[in-house]
């Protein structure tokens, strides 16, 4: 089995933490949420991984420090890593045949801006599988649509009437990745586009129209990183989560803490030095932070940080960041927001 993951993008609705780091490798309750999702991934197919292989854009953004992490990311499966590079913002599609040398044989594609729980066996009836959620809006995205066998017979972007309540959340297994490949081959040639870009879509169509088995893989949760709302949204969840499987140490043993109480879930890392605070419930702190005299609950505080004399709630706040809850005088860069 291979995991294809296109990350080319530069992540702009997550400002101003993306403008240095790479969307997928922002921490979500410790961990990037590239890492979470492979791992994830992995966990729910329960199969040999071979290979994953990342398709990452402009290399002076996503440069050797991204390329080491997902590599040993890719050997804590005991997989290959095979590193990829989209050069233009053409689409789903054409991040995809980016990676065109990987593709062949059983693979699950995801992009990775997304996070998932879920427990389901793939069918081996199947040519191909699409991971759905089950929503109350389903207008508001892409749906597929069954038939009386509970087939995928069409994919509907934000349908205006309802077709189905089940959301196509932006992860795929193929049986053999090699024959979307050869579609998506000739979406390429004929110069098949929406808005200016080659779609996965284009790709699936065809090979629906050829008659092959599509089914859908329903997730229990679907948590999205788009913006710095959801984000923190997705980060509670997960801390959540993590807490109730009690399969990873949250809170490091080498977090220094005078005067201070911790309401779980959260997350501390390494060398964490915590003075007159209140923290969580619902917080990820990163390694080597500061924080005096604050209270912070439902937040996601990256790496060596300092935060003093605060009150935060619903707060996201990046790396090297020196905030004074009684600031003065003041130096904030493009993009931020204090609100």
């Amino acid at each position: 089995m291979k995991i294809i993951v296109p990350m080319a993008g530069r992540g702009s609705r997550l400002r101003p933490h993306t403008l240095t780091i790479p969307k997928p490798l922002i921490p979500v309750a410790g961990q990037p949420i590239v890492h979470r999702l492979v791992k994830d991934i992995a966990k729910v197919l329960n199969q040999p991984i071979e290979e994953v292989a990342f398709v990452l854009g402009d290399p002076a953004f996503f440069g050797d420090e991204v390329v080491n992490s997902l590599t040993e990311l890719a050997q804590s499966l005991g997989a290959k890593a095979s590193i990829y590079r989209q050069d233009q913002p053409l689409g789903t599609g054409h991040a995809i045949m980016c990676a065109k040398p990987s593709l062949s044989g059983p693979a699950v594609i995801a992009y990775a801006d997304t996070l998932i729980r879920a427990t389901f066996n793939l069918d081996p009836e199947a040519d191909a599988v699409i991971w759905t959620k089950e929503v109350e809006n389903p207008e508001a995205f892409g749906v597929v649509k069954l038939n009386a066998q509970q087939h995928i017979v069409e994919l509907v972007e934000k349908p205006s009437s309802f077709v189905s309540n089940q959301a196509v959340i932006g992860i795929y297994y193929f049986k053999d990745v090699a024959v979307l490949k050869d579609k998506l081959q000739e979406v390429l040639d004929e110069n098949i586009t929406n808005g200016g870009e080659y779609q996965i879509n284009d790709g699936i169509k065809r090979m629906i129209a050829e008659g092959r088995i599509f089914k859908t893989g329903t997730v229990d949760e679907w948590m999205d990183c788009g913006n710095k709302a959801v984000t923190i949204e997705t980060n509670s969840k997960m801390l959540g989560f993590l807490k109730e499987d009690n399969e990873e140490v949250l809170i490091s043993n080498s977090i220094n803490q005078f005067n201070t109480t911790i309401l779980e879930p959260c997350f501390i890392g390494e060398n964490v030095v915590l003075k007159d605070c209140i923290i969580g419930p619902y917080v990820s702190i990163g390694n080597n932070c500061n924080l005096e005299n604050t209270s912070v609950k439902n937040s996601l505080i990256q790496n060596n940080t300092k935060i003093i004399n605060a009150k935060l709630d619903q707060a996201m706040i990046g790396n090297y960041v020196h905030f004074d809850g009684e600031f003065k005088s003041i130096s904030i860069g493009d993009y931020s927001v204090l609100e």
